[in-house]
């Protein structure tokens, strides 16, 4: 995933996928949407280098911004690659590596970082402390890709069922069966056998119906029958999947493998990403295509959701309470308490994107798709 160097996100694809781009292209044609859904998401763009003053470079960047700590256990040190943003959830990052770089990550801007076995033991011990245990109930193991580290993958699991009796639930995010499926193997199977009684559920993120290859399809049988849970989430990327056909055919798919959806996000404001985002209003039209048309049973109908700098926000009736239309921003109501995010995570600071409210809750601005970009440089 994290791959600067001198500041430009470095292209990275898998040789499974290059292989497969090459089939697509000579059977349809450099042309044909199938290609370009494959190359949009992992060839570099010329355009990546037009970065807008309102753009993040890093994910929630106003809660892990850089030199950021992470949560800090009770006289014990900050925790790397640990984020808490929800009462239930804690997030971990093993990697930040992973076997190819879509063009659109929310964390191409992190550092490239491993944690080590003792780093993984005190997360661990953090998640079981007296003081978590009665709150969180699932982690969230994301990155990078933890297949990439399957050694520091398996110590995690090990450790949670060691140290953390209150985790009854880790998912894992991956992209590994859609880029490198052979990474789906004995060893990484056994992970998920091995963690049992802890639930074990795979997060996945197609994006377009043309990644079911047949070697995709294979791993995720096999992921299935070790006993992990399949759902994907994944953005809305202009050129990619931003047209009702596509999301019907990809949703489809979904549900003839057996996997739940989730989450169909609003690509965020990532620095140089701009030319991959839709604006909201066209998720939304989207989003109402897809579940008023009768296409799509209620069964594989996504949650429309954007990424904020307090967290994840589903754009429910009565989400959106302002604009501001000349900056082309959305303020969105949240149920989110001050004094519950800061018990959770000491360190966490109000960002300026926020608004807290009579009642504590808080309101927060995002940053909608210009409809004319703005070259000026950050």
């Amino acid at each position: 995933m994290a791959g600067l160097i001198r500041g430009e996100f470095q292209e990275i694809i898998s040789p499974f996928l290059k292989e497969k781009m090459a089939e697509v292209a000579a059977t349809s044609g450099y042309g044909a949407p199938e290609y370009k859904a494959l190359a949009l998401q992992y060839q570099r763009d010329p355009q990546e280098v037009v970065v807008l003053r309102h753009q993040s470079s890093r994910h929630y960047e106003a809660v892990m911004a850089p030199g950021a700590d992470g949560p800090q256990p009770q006289d014990g040190p900050h925790l790397r690659g640990v984020e808490r943003l929800y009462r239930r959830t804690l997030l971990v990052e093993p990697t930040i590596r992973c076997a190819a770089h879509c063009r659109w990550c929310i964390r191409a801007n992190y550092e490239v970082a491993d944690l080590s076995p003792t780093e993984l033991e005190s997360v661990a011990r953090y998640a079981g402390s007296p003081a978590l245990r009665s709150d969180i109930t699932e982690v969230l193991v994301t990155g990078g890709d933890p297949l990439v580290t399957p050694k520091l993958l398996r110590l995690l699991v090990d450790e949670l069922k060691a140290h953390a009796p209150n985790v009854t639930t880790i998912r894992i995010g991956t992209r590994m069966p859609f880029q490198a499926p052979s990474r789906v193997n004995d060893t990484f199977l056994a992970i998920i056998r091995d963690a049992d009684p802890i639930r074990v559920e795979i997060g996945l993120h197609a994006n377009h119906p043309v990644e079911f290859w047949p070697e995709t399809t294979d791993a995720l049988n096999a992921i299935r029958d070790a006993g992990a849970t399949l759902y994907n989430q994944h953005p809305v990327l202009a050129g990619v999947n931003d047209d009702g056909d596509t999301l019907a055919e990809l949703y489809e798919a979904l549900r003839a493998h057996r996997i739940e959806p989730h989450y169909m996000f609003h690509a965020a404001p990532m620095r140089g990403m701009e030319h991959h985002r839709t604006t909201v209003d066209e998720l939304l039209e989207l989003h109402r295509t897809l579940t008023t048309s009768g296409r799509l049973s209620g069964r594989t109908k996504p949650k429309p959701a954007l990424l904020t700098d307090i967290g994840k926000v589903v754009l429910t009736e009565g989400a959106v309470i302002g604009r501001d239309d000349e900056g082309k921003r959305l303020l969105l109501r949240t149920a989110y308490s001050v004094e519950d995010r800061r018990r959770w995570n000491p360190t966490w600071t109000l960002p300026p994107s926020a608004v807290i409210g009579a009642d504590g809750r808080m309101a927060v601005w995002y940053q909608d798709r210009k409809e004319k970009p703005d070259p000026s440089p950050a």
